[in-house]
């Protein structure tokens, strides 16, 4: 029991600080949260940016597909490289300055981005990127989970919803820009001073009752969970969201490229027929929900099924402009909108909340660490292999993997540590 409580005690740093934040008045809570919010919806443009510019980045520097693609997805590696550090570096610092210190150097690698003299530059600086989005990333779904604590997979939810925004205006804003400017460059320098706008305003407005909280506003939920993360679960959502790392973000990191140059499509065309991803990714709210009433054993083999059936359809080289907009819309809505959010609402469930910001980070480090390959593996397969088999090897065979192995995940209150005192798997 003694290991445990220390456990808990080292997860946050909150613990130590709760008593020193006085509850702010809850009427200034949702204005607060929605500027951490916006922050994120601004990190969700920086993201879809480069993918969209990677055509016209790859004409000026010469790069092959494959490259391309690497660069595309590389900043998931960053992401992955901070995910379990930022996890200990929410125990000794407060959650809001880690947002702070992730917006700036999320915001600095997509501005140097327009800078760069070649691959090694670029890839530095696309790396950098993701190292920044994995600490505003983890901390803020610690911050969530610790304000909302009987309603985690709906709060995840609603960072995916602002992030759903940022993928629909992304896309339409760098495709103005760059129509307007007439050089990939443009976007990348607009979204970095973007970053810092919204760093500005938090670092005013938005105070540590808010971000700190572990207690839910102070009332007296009943803590469930494993004490520790070597549990049955958290092993099982870890190779889940590796799975989840290579078909999401193969998606993200290579379909502008193959609906520009396969389907022929401008950077305009692209550039909506991928915000309407952004706009199933809105589902999100819903799809948390979803998580936090149903087994997740039925909600997860679903959704990894669906996303199997999706794939094959998304790159089965159906040309019509209306059809891809549908299939990525519906991509959006299952794949963000509800695997996504579920990934990360169950991996900080699944634990006491002294661990969530921790297993935020496993969540974070996991994910992106696959998604870090993505990019090049699927554009290897397209490569090789033509679009519609790396569809069918990447999207549709690992989706069909993942749903195998949500069969395996317990949504009873049995034990998934050994400490003795009650740590019900998922919340009722």
């Amino acid at each position: 029991m003694h290991e445990a409580r220390h456990l808990e005690g080292m997860a946050q740093p909150e613990a130590a600080t709760e008593g020193s934040h006085k509850a702010g008045p809850r009427r200034f809570a949702l204005p607060l949260f929605a500027i951490l919010l916006v922050s994120y919806a601004i990190n969700a443009m920086d993201r879809q940016l480069f993918p969209l510019l990677a055509s016209d980045v790859r004409r000026e520097y010469g790069f092959s597909l494959s490259t391309s693609g690497l660069l595309a997805t590389v900043f998931t590696l960053g992401m992955a490289l901070a995910g379990l550090p930022t996890g200990y570096v929410l125990a000794r610092f407060t959650r809001k300055a880690t947002i702070e210190i992730g917006i700036a150097i999320f915001s600095v690698g997509t501005a140097l981005t327009a800078a760069a003299h070649g691959f090694a530059d670029m890839l530095f600086y696309r790396t950098a990127t993701g190292i920044g989005e994995a600490m505003q990333l983890t901390a803020l779904l610690a911050a969530v989970s610790g304000y909302f604590p009987r309603s985690r997979g709906a709060a995840a939810g609603t960072i995916n919803f602002t992030y759903g925004l940022g993928a629909i205006i992304g896309p339409f804003a760098a495709a103005m820009l760059l129509g307007a400017w007439k050089t990939w460059r443009a976007p990348m320098i607009v979204f970095g001073a973007l970053g810092f706008v919204a760093l500005v305003v938090i670092s005013l407005a938005v105070r540590p009752w808010l971000t700190e909280s572990t207690n839910g506003r102070g009332s007296r939920a009943v803590e469930t969970g494993a004490f520790t993360l070597r549990n049955r679960n958290s092993v099982i959502l870890t190779l889940m969201s590796l799975i989840g790392g290579m078909i999401i973000y193969g998606y993200l990191g290579m379909y502008p490229t193959y609906l520009r140059e396969h389907l022929a499509y401008s950077p305009g065309v692209a550039g909506r027929v991928l915000s309407a991803y952004g706009i199933g990714a809105l589902a999100s709210i819903g799809g948390g929900w979803l998580g936090d009433r149903f087994s997740p054993r039925v909600v997860m083999s679903n959704t990894f099924l669906a996303a199997a059936v999706l794939g094959y359809l998304l790159f089965n080289g159906i040309p019509g402009i209306g059809a891809q907009a549908t299939l990525s819309f519906a991509w959006g809505l299952v794949v963000s909108g509800i695997l996504y959010v579920n990934l990360a609402g169950y991996h900080v469930k699944v634990v006491r909340s002294g661990l969530a910001g921790t297993a935020s980070g496993v969540f974070v480090t996991s994910l992106y660490g696959s998604a870090a390959i993505s990019g090049y593996s699927i554009g290897w397969l397209a490569n090789h292999s033509g679009w519609m088999m790396a569809g069918v090897i990447q999207i549709s065979l690992l989706s069909a993997i993942g749903a195998l192995l949500a069969i395996f995940l317990q949504s009873d209150s049995t034990a998934t540590s050994k400490e003795p005192p009650s740590n019900a798997t998922f919340e009722k």
